[in-house]
């Protein structure tokens, strides 16, 4: 199946990217109240697969952008650490079977491919627990010097990725390396990381920000209210102005729907009502959706003119395959794809532009 990129020509030709792999199990809880210091709290064990940041971001950025193992016409390229366990060895090969090129992916025999437990809500808000000591906590500069050849060679056709679930260090360490060939950087962080990205000087080394509402507030200082988004969206524009003028940030709200920030401007692309079954894992099939449309030359924004039914922009995609993943129980929709997306925009008389 062929993807959003032709054989002749792509904005980028590669992305590199760090990142945490690894899978998980999924929890269902009983209650909407937050979950407290010393609470126990019933839920059900979902027949879910999750999988971590970078495989998922990757996966979706392979399928939409039709990689191979090759690297035609699109390269993806995961650095990360596994274990040398059964959960490593499938993982590894799915990822291959997406079209990654995994030569940078190490299995490593001291420590156990990284298992989170995610949790969700009734109201589908939810987090995870990822360990710190799993396999991925060991990437180190040396993983980084195994691809500086290849980042070397893309130069300004690559885009870097630095996502969470490994170290900060690292994950400003490539951006550094990306700044200097004049690759496109793009990085999410949780919530707790947002201070140190600050404080190191990390997100001046960003050409787009992925983050959520609570991502949202922790670099802004601002709350979040869903019945009046815009003292966020202010906060996180003045921060862009002060820090990296030239910054696009994705912002994902949930039912609130995604922002984009662009050039001084916002634009919001409303939620689908679609079937929801989890929404674990849909903001990184956003990012990773939106990154095989700016691979292939698609404005991240849509015009200002632009007309109904026509999804012109990479953030429009973008939000439409979040919608529709958030129908699978798993964090990676197998059966989501550019067939899909293109039977359901036909069934709805929309148009990819």
């Amino acid at each position: 199946m062929c993807g959003l990129i032709g054989q002749s020509s792509s904005r980028y030709g590669a992305m590199i990217g760090v990142g945490g792999i690894g899978a998980g199990i999924l929890f269902s809880l009983d209650g909407n109240q937050d979950l407290g210091r010393n609470e126990s709290r019933g839920g059900r064990l979902l027949d879910s697969r999750d999988y971590c940041k970078l495989h998922i971001i990757s996966h979706f950025l392979a399928v939409f952008a039709g990689a191979t193992s090759e690297g035609r016409p699109f390269h993806v390229l995961p650095i990360g650490k596994v274990g040398q366990d059964a959960s490593g060895d499938r993982l590894l090969a799915e990822m291959k079977g997406a079209g990654m090129d995994c030569r940078f992916v190490e299995a490593i025999a001291d420590l156990p491919t990284l298992f989170a437990v995610c949790y969700q809500f009734p109201d589908g808000a939810g987090g995870n627990l990822t360990p710190t000591n799993a396999a991925p906590s060991q990437l180190n500069e040396t993983d980084l010097d195994h691809a500086q050849e290849l980042l070397e060679a893309y130069g300004s056709k690559a885009i870097a990725l630095a996502a969470p679930e490994v170290p900060l260090g690292i994950r400003d360490s490539l951006l550094r390396r990306a700044t200097t060939m004049g690759a496109y950087r793009v990085a999410s962080f949780i919530p707790g990381e947002m201070a140190d990205a600050k404080r190191i000087g990390m997100l001046e080394r960003v050409d787009l920000l992925a983050i959520n509402e609570d991502e949202a507030t922790a670099l802004t200082g601002v709350p979040y209210s869903v019945s009046d988004p815009h003292p966020l969206l202010k906060a996180c524009a003045d921060f862009v102005r002060s820090c990296q003028p030239s910054m696009r940030v994705l912002l994902s709200l949930g039912r609130g729907g995604v922002y984009g920030f662009e050039k001084g401007r916002w634009v919001q692309v409303k939620a689908w009502n679609l079937p929801v079954s989890s929404t674990a894992g849909a903001g990184d099939t956003l990012l990773g959706s939106i990154l095989a449309c700016l691979a292939a030359g698609w404005p991240f924004l849509p015009a200002e003119n632009t007309s109904t039914g026509v999804l012109r922009s990479a953030l429009e995609f973008g939000n439409l395959a979040a919608g529709l993943s958030v129908g699978s129980p798993h964090t990676i929709d197998p059966g989501l794809n550019l067939e899909r997306i293109r039977a359901f925009a036909v069934e709805h008389g929309l148009t990819l532009g």
